[in-house]
């Protein structure tokens, strides 16, 4: 199993797009899980997170820059029952409405497809962390840029290794149409990640200067459940 640096990574792919990292701490007593946006339209960088009641949200940075919310305003995290749902869109609301109603991470996803952007038809990404660290990681996307068919992919880790994590992003790279991740999610040493903020700017820091947008971290104890988090905002 190849371990990837995280930094590493993300240095070499100058516009992943958003990506989710979601893992479990060296010490093998938290996940830990990270959340960042980025942007090439004026409309996708005015924005920045910040916190709710129940998770994050997106907002508009500057309102009278605003042209289309639609897919740019939702709720990146949200924490349902003791279970932290992570996604790219407003499928964490369909994710959280389907689990009020006894139904499942995947069943709600299987509702659900690629965003209706052409020619990107942006893949929806999200993750789901359960109450004992274990964690699933999704890709909703159209068959190699065909809108006539939805891919769904899910990937389930049941027992997570102590210092590693797994990364998905929406783009492989950057270009015109952007292409769709592609393969498994990359398996991430998380050996340093040992205090949240500093891992946190760390990563912050390898995001392309020009694209990156906002960046969520978070830490939850496995034993207490208490959570530490971090938002760093481009437009603070």
């Amino acid at each position: 199993m190849k371990l990837n640096s995280f930094t590493t990574l993300l240095n070499e792919t100058p516009y992943p797009g958003r990506g989710i990292l979601i893992g479990r701490s060296q010490d093998n007593s938290s996940a830990i899980f990270l959340y960042f946006i980025m942007g090439r339209s004026l409309n996708s960088r005015n924005r920045v997170f910040e916190k709710t009641g129940d998770g994050i949200r997106t907002r508009a940075h500057d309102f009278a820059l605003l042209t289309d919310p639609s897919l740019i305003i939702y709720h990146p995290v949200r924490i349902v029952g003791g279970s932290t749902v992570v996604t790219n869109g407003d499928q964490t609301d369909t994710i959280a409405d389907f689990f009020q109603n006894g139904h499942s991470f995947q069943h709600a996803l299987r509702t659900r497809e690629y965003e209706p952007d052409a020619p990107n038809y942006t893949p929806r990404i999200s993750g789901l962390i359960e109450p004992d660290g274990s964690y699933v990681l999704s890709i909703l996307k159209s068959a190699g840029g065909n809108p006539a068919c939805c891919v769904r992919n899910f990937f389930e880790y049941s027992s997570p290794i102590a210092g590693t994590g797994h990364f998905i992003s929406t783009y492989q790279a950057d270009g015109n149409p952007l292409p769709s991740f592609e393969g498994e999610p990359a398996v991430i040493d998380l050996s340093q990640a040992l205090e949240l903020e500093p891992f946190a700017q760390q990563v912050w820091n390898a995001l392309n200067e020009d694209n990156k947008v906002s960046l969520y971290a978070c830490q939850i104890d496995l034993k207490t459940f208490g959570r530490k988090d971090v938002i760093i905002n481009k437009n603070s």
